[in-house]
C-alpha cells in the first residue's frame, strides 16, 4: 500500500477577498480626492482688478455674500466663531483668502479683516477678478 501525505489539490483563487480590498481601495481614494479638492465657496460676483494675480491656494477661504453674511467652507459663522475657528489652526501658517461680492458693504470687510487679523493671521489674500 502506498501512503500519500499530501493529497494533489488544484489551485484556486479567491476572488472575494480580493472583491473586498477592490472596494476598500475606491472608498479610501474617494475621500481623499474629495479632501484635495480646493472650497469653491459661494457664487460671489468679485470686484475686478488690473493688478489681480493667480495666489497658491488657501488653507481658509472666507466668503462675504451680499447680505453680508460670513460662510466658511458653506457653514455661516459669527464674527467670534470666525476667530475661534482661525485660532483654533496654526495661526502662524495659515493663509486666508477673503472673498467678498461687489455689493458687500466695505464695513463689513473690515469687520472680518479685523476677525482674521485678532485671530493672529497675517498671511491673508483678497479674491478679485482680473480686468478682461
Amino acid at each position: 500500500m502506498r501512503m500519500r501525505y499530501f493529497e494533489p489539490r488544484k489551485g484556486r483563487i479567491e476572488i472575494i477577498p480580493m472583491i473586498d480590498v477592490m472596494f476598500f481601495l475606491l472608498v479610501f481614494f474617494i475621500v481623499i480626492t474629495m479632501q484635495m479638492l480646493p472650497d469653491q465657496g459661494l457664487n460671489l460676483l468679485l470686484p475686478q482688478s488690473s493688478e489681480a494675480r493667480e495666489l497658491p491656494r488657501p488653507q481658509v477661504t472666507i466668503n462675504i455674500a451680499e447680505d453680508g453674511g460670513v460662510s466658511v467652507k458653506g457653514r455661516r459663522l459669527s464674527m467670534d466663531s470666525l476667530e475661534q475657528l482661525l485660532e483654533s489652526r496654526d495661526a502662524a501658517q495659515t493663509q486666508v483668502t477673503i472673498a467678498a461680492s461687489r455689493g458687500v458693504p466695505f464695513q463689513q470687510f473690515v469687520h472680518v479683516m479685523d476677525a482674521v487679523r485678532h485671530a493672529g493671521v497675517s498671511d491673508i489674500g483678497i479674491a478679485a477678478q482680473p480686468v478682461p
